[in-house]
């Protein structure tokens, strides 16, 4: 019997600027999840997916692991390359089964009918990709104004592409300073057998700003088996004292002052963890790292942000909105803001339009008035999935 088992690489390396949103498409939010996580969710539906490989860009490795949640199949990160050849090249010398499906992040609609017609064609095939017909008369724009373009024979190529592994690694060797726009391409051009099967409509990829929208009214659940999103309050105080500087919401503020705390005291960051771990029913964030253990002594306070991400996932709870405000009279804040929304929106996995920071003071009233501390509140409101 033909060994069907594969690995599963995503390709999640691009920037995704067309797409707009202000962050690279496949961490943006969609129905409640990550893009990268509706991909990664297809595969890890699929019994013959032994392994989910994903090529990333740089310094984003701690945005892929929160981005897919609760994945069950064992993941592997490997940073991308200098194009999308480089990155497939890279995430497919990387996988450890016979068989390798290519997928990009940004298609959240893969079905698990596309997966099993490419299994079969790929028993005694090279290679096999789904593809569409083309349904929309064409034109080409040319010096003598528009022409008709004949459509038969014209395919609309999707991912995954698969192949066997050994093969497309041979690909790569042969066509080692060429480019291709997929793998198809680099496999035709080699000389392999590649089989095409039915692609699926709802299978399209994300590239454009009104895409998001017809994704989000395909994948949204609704009726009564809708999921439920609920709200977490979370709230930290910290004493100052003479410095050089404060981590406030993963931000480093340079300023004649610091927090006194076990870890580097980021009030923010405690506040949105506790904020999370209560919308997720697991307790607050004293439980899963006590001050009296000295482990966590003068630990970055984003380890305990991301653990409370992946305990959280795993209790089937993924953060769609967080509001946070820092009360103190000093430091300032205002400059600091746009810095600290994108820190604490990587660290959720979360668009960063979905994270909003505040800053207020006490009027001089209180501990917080005088100077002796800062505190900080926040809301993080997650989808039960």
């Amino acid at each position: 019997m033909t060994e069907r088992t594969y690995s599963a690489c995503i390709v999640a390396a691009g920037r995704g600027e067309r797409a707009g949103g202000g962050e690279p498409k496949q961490f943006r939010l969609l129905a409640g999840a990550p893009v990268l996580c509706w991909s990664a969710k297809a595969f890890d539906s699929d019994p013959d997916c032994a392994e989910i490989v994903v090529a990333h860009g740089p310094g984003q490795a701690d945005q892929v692991y929160a981005a897919l949640g609760d994945v069950r199949t064992p993941v592997r990160l490997v940073e991308g390359g200098s194009s999308r050849t480089r990155s497939v090249e890279n995430a497919v010398r990387a996988a450890t089964c016979g068989r390798v499906f290519i997928h990009d992040a940004a298609r959240p609609g893969l079905t698990a009918r596309v997966l099993s017609d490419l299994s079969t064609a790929l028993d005694d095939a090279d290679g096999a990709a789904p593809a569409l017909p083309l349904s929309d008369a064409l034109v080409r724009d040319g010096a003598a104004g528009i022409e008709a373009v004949d459509r038969s024979g014209l395919w609309r190529m999707q991912t995954p592409q698969a192949f066997h592994t050994a093969r497309l690694i041979e690909a790569f060797e042969t066509q080692r300073d060429q480019d291709f726009p997929d793998e198809v391409s680099l496999a035709r051009a080699a000389g392999f057998e590649v089989r095409l099967v039915p692609g699926d409509e709802a299978n399209f990829k994300l590239t454009w700003p009104e895409d998001f929208a017809r994704a989000e009214t395909m994948l949204a659940p609704s009726g009564p088996q809708a999921a439920m999103s609920v709200t977490g309050i979370g709230y930290d105080v910290h004493r100052l004292a003479p410095g050089d500087g404060v981590h406030l919401c993963g931000v480093f503020i340079a300023c004649p002052l610091r927090l006194i705390g076990h870890s580097d005291a980021d009030a923010g960051l405690h506040a949105i963890t506790d904020a999370l771990l209560g919308a997720a029913g697991l307790g607050d964030i004293g439980e899963h790292f006590p001050p009296t253990d000295d482990r966590w002594k003068g630990a970055d306070s984003a380890m305990f942000l991301q653990h409370a991400v992946k305990i959280a996932a795993e209790a089937h709870a993924f953060p769609v909105h967080c509001d946070v405000t820092l009360i103190c009279e000093k430091p300032k804040i205002g400059p600091h803001k746009t810095a600290m929304k994108v820190r604490v929106a990587a660290l959720l996995g979360l668009d960063s339009r979905r994270v909003n920071i505040k800053a207020t003071t006490t009027e001089k009233l209180g501990f917080i008035g005088r100077g002796e501390g800062l505190a900080a509140e926040a809301a993080v409101t997650v989808r039960l999935g």
